[in-house]
């Protein structure tokens, strides 16, 4: 375990993964237990008496199933079957790993980690998946046991879990000391609301995504859309102050890896210009994008 925690993708000290709204508990005058994202949605006479408790995002592990609970308040979206996937997951020691479905066609068990900031995949695997490496492929930094490394940032065509499906996920590709073959990390998981079941050994995955309306522009809610622009930002910025570090150096390797880090920044803004066109597209507001 303490390999996986050495491998949470920590840039430099400087926490920049995505952060996800509060749910909220409520209970009816018959008992009935409610969970909503929505304070507004839970009647006024219920607000005050009502627990803010930790978004299912953040792995919720349930123990033990108490009470069940009652379809939320009708204001509230209701996933239909298609939006929401259950897969197996197999425990070995203190991880968890699920079979995933990359680029179509090769299949691999990869660790759950909510911590990786991406998908990471082993070199093995990169090349069953035919992917290489030149000198216009971005280059980040990673935390590794005695400082950071600069490793490669691809982009794969699809990653799929069960019927949960992303295309274009981001994966960084990183040899692990344990051998195993990746981690599932949030370049896929932050589509999803993530549900891991210990003693079911499940993993549910509900997506994010709902129908577009005022409150939730392309389908997904403030949160969603203020992370993923504080998340390329976040990147910009240690890019940035990386990059200082290495202008002035006339050794080979030095210059090396400062064009790898100028790739990268490019490939970050880039990114947040496409995201930019997506959020005008879809009338995001623009003080979600700060």
């Amino acid at each position: 375990m303490k390999v996986i925690l050495l491998l949470f993708l920590i840039l430099l000290g400087i926490a920049i993964s995505p952060s996800y709204g509060e749910m909220y508990k409520w209970v009816d005058e018959k008992g009935t237990v409610h969970f909503t994202d929505d304070l507004s949605s839970i009647p006024e006479k219920y607000r005050p008496d009502a627990e803010t408790r930790k978004s299912t995002k953040e792995f919720s592990i349930p123990e033990v199933k108490e009470k069940s609970i009652s379809p939320p308040p009708s204001k509230i979206e209701k996933p239909s079957e298609l939006d929401i996937a259950e897969v197996d997951l197999l425990r070995r020691g203190e991880i968890w790993t699920t079979e995933v479905l990359l680029n179509e066609r090769v299949k691999k068990h990869l660790i759950v980690d909510s911590g990786a900031s991406f998908v990471l995949i082993n070199p093995q695997v990169a090349r069953e998946l035919d992917i290489t490496i030149n000198e216009h492929t971005p280059f980040i930094p990673m935390a590794t046991v005695s400082g950071y490394i600069l490793t490669p940032l691809v982009t794969l065509k699809s990653v799929r879990v069960g019927r949960a499906e992303v295309e274009n996920v981001e994966a960084v590709i990183y040899t692990m000391p344990s051998g195993e073959n990746g981690l599932l990390g949030n370049s896929f998981l932050n589509k999803y609301k993530v549900v891991l079941d210990s003693i079911q050994g499940k993993m549910i995955l509900t997506s994010m995504q709902g129908v577009p309306s005022p409150d939730r522009p392309g389908g997904y809610g403030k949160d969603f859309w203020v992370s993923q622009f504080r998340f390329y930002r976040g990147f910009l910025d240690v890019l940035k102050k990386l990059k200082k570090n290495y202008e002035g150096s006339g050794t080979g390797t030095a210059r090396t890896e400062l064009h790898r880090i100028n790739i990268a920044i490019q490939y970050f803004e880039n990114q947040l210009n496409e995201w930019d066109r997506k959020a005008s597209f879809a009338g995001v507001p623009r003080n979600w994008r700060e």
